[in-house]
């Protein structure tokens, strides 16, 4: 697999991410796309892609703005969240979840003619990237826990990830066995934090 595939991939994340801020100003940067990589989320319902960005969106916004819209551990997303979404072009079709309340938001046609190129040049690299990294581990011999089992995407607990510079990101285990995840800032890859010693 190519060491520059996941940087690439995470470059590709960032210009999407700089598209959507161009409608949405007050959208703050994302700072880690690479953390995104290789990592689904059940509460989110969706692989990676623009309507996957589209929902991160929804969240930044309501970091930006300070508006609490998950709970449950930021499995649940409420009505605020909802009608961040639709802020960005994001529908939901039915009744919430009784777990994951509105998570599951899907494009709506305005917004994909709106992002069209930007969606083609996503589906693009994660095409590039799909192809670069398939083979390299053989699912069949891996276990990734019960989430598989059930038809869940969230693929298990994060933990603590640091880097030279001391940036942390949350992230599964199994996606930092994947391939490396590298800090935009300092340019090393992020490690899982050693667990401190309890006095």
């Amino acid at each position: 697999m190519s060491t520059t595939q996941p940087l690439v991939l995470a470059a590709e994340l960032a210009i999407a991410w700089g598209d959507i801020q161009r409608f949405h100003s007050d959208l703050p940067n994302l700072a880690a796309p690479e953390s995104l990589i290789g990592e689904s989320s059940s509460a989110c319902g969706t692989e990676l892609g623009f309507e996957r960005l589209l929902h991160e969106a929804a969240h930044g916004l309501a970091a930006a703005r300070g508006i609490r819209d998950t709970s449950r551990a930021g499995r649940y997303h409420n009505r605020r969240f909802l009608a961040l979404a639709d802020e960005l072009g994001l529908d939901h079709n039915a009744d919430p979840h009784p777990s994951s309340g509105f998570s599951l938001v899907t494009m709506r046609p305005e917004t994909r003619e709106r992002y069209a190129e930007t969606i083609d040049r996503l589906q693009r690299a994660l095409g590039d990237h799909a192809a670069a990294t398939s083979g390299v581990v053989d699912r069949s011999r891996t276990f990734r826990g019960p989430a598989t089992r059930h038809g869940s995407s969230g693929g298990g607990v994060r933990v603590k990830a640091v880097c030279g510079c001391g940036r942390n990101v949350r992230v599964v285990p199994s996606v930092l066995s994947q391939a490396p995840i590298v800090c935009g800032n300092c340019g090393e890859t992020f490690q899982i934090a050693e667990p401190r010693a309890r006095r």
